[in-house]
């Protein structure tokens, strides 16, 4: 193990000249990845949404406490990544679009009810297309899910 901790250190120092002497050579360093709004929402806050209504519809309020847990954590590392987008701060269209309805959700969920929590979700839902709308990317439309793509994951409540 030791030997492949030496190994690992040896191969980042040399990674870390090879970087600096192309700087030094004048060769540009390759560009920074910085993901778009899009791309957050796609990779972090959709698929939370579709495990969200999959947890809850099949009364698995461990999990779904955990994904509406999750969502708002994803929604503020998008803020924290992109402030502002198109003029407008992601903290403000977070605190109109989507706090109030995971505070509703999160109600839901610790009642274990199961009329409330679709009522939240839609209007967790309607709150994602409304600030599509506000941000001019209403082409975006989110809807309730209709099937379940994740055919790995079991979302039924754990028998105790």
């Amino acid at each position: 193990m030791r030997s492949g901790l030496h190994l690992l250190a040896a191969g980042l120092a040399v990674a870390s000249g090879l970087g600096m002497a192309a700087v030094a050579a004048g060769t540009p360093e390759p560009p920074v990845y910085r993901p778009s709004a899009s791309d957050l929402m796609t990779a972090g806050i959709q698929p939370r949404h579709i495990k969200l209504w999959l947890a809850g519809k099949n009364r698995n309020w461990d999990f779904a406490e955990y994904e509406r847990h999750n969502i708002g954590g994803a929604f503020a590392r998008l803020a924290a990544a992109i402030p502002v987008d198109n003029g407008t701060a992601f903290t403000d269209l977070i605190a109109a679009f989507v706090t109030p309805q995971l505070a509703a959700l999160e109600t839901a969920i610790k009642a274990k009810d199961d009329a409330a929590f679709t009522q939240a979700y839609a209007e967790l839902t309607a709150g994602c297309n409304g600030c599509h709308q506000t941000t001019g990317h209403g082409t975006v439309v989110i809807k309730v899910p209709d099937g379940a793509p994740y055919p790995d994951q079991d979302f039924s409540a754990p028998v105790r």
